[in-house]
């Protein structure tokens, strides 16, 4: 049984890799050369990597992709992506090309407003807290204004505070509940700043406030929120439906009706949003992540959005009216150009320069443009051909590395697959075949 291990965190990257291969490999000197091949030259940029994260003994590298030819209101973008899916970048790609010559993608920022609450239990009477909080509501701002002054001068900073009563839902329960807008920062750290200073002049108000019948207010926490329903980008695309042409021997006509159906579907059947949101998420998160945003407060946001209404529904909308087929989708997205990774990783820089250094808007944008290419490159897929042929072929490389082809095996096997789905057991067999002769 293994023993509990004792200063980890203290220990050199050397020594915690030593530890590694020594408590589960028996001390294979292969699985250390395994950990250590992904270790950069550079020393001075495995330091950087090395501070992005605790206890680290290695780099794991995601695919950096592009995909070119976005017509993004009337301008032509390439979107870097990182994301080890197969057939995502290229499905992002045949999106762009479609809609190239058909007006391309049209967006909205609606709103870039983020928020954030200190948690609050009072058992008291509701009354008083509401008498105290319009006593406290200026004193509480005021001691906003050193926290405040940069993110103000740049056009940002807190919005508004109000006090919510949620006791219906949980008993004593309050929010001081307040918005901001962060400009180009992602924000978290000022909000995060911001809010905890709120709390600290609650308490310092309460300890002094005598209005109070029962045991004073207690702040349980102080934290934003990574649901952001109105910090939100429409996305949209739109063409007369004689304009869409023949797809994998569908005409127009059907295939905007059934594209139509299925995004209809998706609204209704859960089990189905959930699949359908998630490869929109495959084209959001892969520019997420290339840009050094947090894609998981992202995915965390989007989600609980598609969920606003109690029932789990598609994010995009489709519809044909007048002959002209639409297909579009609002999306919360908080993100930020300035601050974080964005300004620490090398190739969140180099994402940053393919897309011309955007402001958090324009990259609101890109990334939803991306979430609305994949979601329609995935339904022109599903209700023509079908997902499994090209996606399998796009795992074709994939395959043949793991059945162990040689590079002329693999020649032969993509081109005997040219033309049909592959398969395990199939490319198998079909190795097995040209061995044997």
């Amino acid at each position: 049984m293994q023993a509990p291990v004792v200063g980890f965190s203290k220990l050199s990257k050397t020594e915690k890799v030593n530890w590694l291969v020594t408590t589960y490999f028996n001390g294979d000197t292969a699985m250390r050369e395994v950990i250590t091949r992904y270790w950069n030259d550079d020393q001075k940029l495995q330091d950087l990597h090395d501070g992005f994260s605790e206890n680290t003994i290695t780099n794991y590298y995601f695919p950096f992709g592009l995909a070119p030819n976005f017509l993004i209101d009337g301008k032509l973008v390439t979107i870097p992506m990182a994301i080890e899916e197969s057939s995502v970048v290229a499905a992002a790609s045949k999106a762009a090309k479609f809609w190239l010559d058909r007006g391309g993608f049209k967006t909205t920022v609606k709103s870039t407003i983020k928020s954030g609450q200190v948690h609050i239990m009072y058992d008291g009477l509701s009354s008083e807290m509401e008498d105290y909080f319009a006593f406290a509501k200026a004193e509480l701002l005021q001691s906003l204004e050193s926290i405040n002054a940069s993110m103000k001068k740049r056009g940002g900073g807190i919005q508004d505070l109000t006090l919510v009563n949620k006791t219906e839902a949980l008993s004593g329960y309050y929010q001081l509940h307040a918005t901001f807008e962060t400009k180009d920062a992602m924000g978290a750290n000022f909000i995060n700043t911001t809010l905890e200073q709120l709390a600290t002049t609650f308490r310092e108000l309460t300890a002094t406030y005598d209005g109070f019948t029962s045991t004073k207010p207690e702040v349980i926490m102080s934290i934003l929120s990574n649901y952001v329903p109105e910090c939100v980008v429409n996305v949209s695309v739109s063409c007369p439906v004689d304009e869409i042409g023949t797809i994998n021997g569908v005409s127009g006509e059907d295939f905007a009706r059934k594209f139509t159906r299925a995004v209809n579907i998706a609204t209704v059947e859960p089990y189905r949003a959930v699949t359908h949101n998630k490869g929109i998420m495959n084209g959001i998160d892969a520019v997420v992540i290339a840009t050094g945003n947090d894609f998981r407060a992202v995915e965390a946001g989007v989600h609980a959005y598609a969920s606003r209404d109690g029932h789990y529904r598609s994010l995009t909308r489709a519809r044909v009216e007048d002959e002209v087929f639409t297909f579009e989708a609002d999306f919360p997205l908080a993100l930020g150009t300035v601050g974080g990774l964005t300004s620490l990783h090398p190739l969140s820089k180099l994402a940053m320069q393919i897309l011309e250094n955007p402001t958090a808007t324009q990259l609101m944008r890109v990334t939803a443009v991306c979430g609305l290419a994949q979601n329609f490159a995935a339904l022109h897929s599903l209700v023509t051909t079908g997902i499994q042929a090209g996606h399998m072929k796009m795992h074709l490389v994939n395959m043949l590395e793991q059945i162990g082809a040689t590079d002329a095996e693999k020649e032969l096997l993509r081109k005997e697959y040219a033309d049909k789905t592959p398969s395990f057991s199939g490319l198998r067999e079909s190795l097995e075949i040209i061995r044997r002769s």
